[in-house]
């Protein structure tokens, strides 16, 4: 725990049934650092989950990101505390499933320009603390297959789905095909409908770190008291 590669700032359920549930399905609890195991849904989670599961369950609000020069965690620590200081929480009116593309995710069920606008503060506010991107990670997003628009974001924030291109969502699977999405859908639709939230209450953000095999751990919760 004492070297992390890269940092990022997520919205994480408070420990309980939710949150629980959530992570055995990942096959990664990322508030313990260790792996789970996964409820018998009649799916191969493990062969599913397999992007999701090393960031642990989480919805992002600040992807990750490396440190700049000079930047210890120490200052992220300090910067994070001021920021959620100054920011107040937000409610949604609740999660539902939805296919994002080919990946199954929760979304929020309703209007979520509130936590847009907590996304873009946070992301603007600890930016200073974000090193630039290299040559390759910026190769990696595959800036040809953006807009126009994206592109600016990539470069001036480091991530191209950012500010008004922001879509909250907790992502459950990996990118399937149609008959497994909607074998998967259905067998998760019933898992998790009993326990999500409505409403969804943002109190808190959590800086999760990436450790040197690649799994993301949850550092720490920062109340939003503003």
């Amino acid at each position: 725990m004492d070297q992390m590669k890269r940092f990022a700032v997520y919205y994480a359920p408070p420990a309980g049934d939710f949150w629980d549930r959530a992570s055995h399905w990942l096959g990664w609890d990322a508030a313990r650092g260790q792996p789970v195991a996964p409820p018998d849904l009649g799916l191969d989670a493990a062969a599913i989950t397999r992007d999701p599961r090393k960031y642990g369950f989480h919805g992002t609000i600040k992807p990750p990101f490396r440190l700049a020069d000079g930047v210890d965690l120490a200052a992220l620590q300090g910067a994070m505390a001021d920021l959620c200081a100054r920011l107040a929480p937000v409610e949604l009116p609740g999660l539902r499933l939805k296919n994002l593309d080919g990946f199954l995710a929760l979304v929020p069920d309703g209007d979520a320009a509130t936590l847009r606008t907590l996304a873009a503060a946070v992301v603007e506010g600890l930016d200073p603390l974000r090193a630039p991107l290299t040559a390759d990670e910026i190769a990696r997003r595959r800036p040809e297959r953006l807009s126009l628009r994206q592109r600016e974001l990539l470069y001036r924030w480091g991530y191209p789905f950012v500010m008004e291109e922001f879509r909250f969502h907790l992502t459950l699977t990996d990118r399937l095909a149609g008959e497994q999405a909607a074998k998967a859908a259905t067998a998760l639709e019933a898992h998790f409908a009993p326990l999500l939230p409505r409403p969804i209450r943002v109190a808190d953000l959590c800086l999760f770190g990436e450790a040197m095999d690649g799994r993301f751990h949850l550092l720490h919760r920062y109340t939003l008291s503003g």
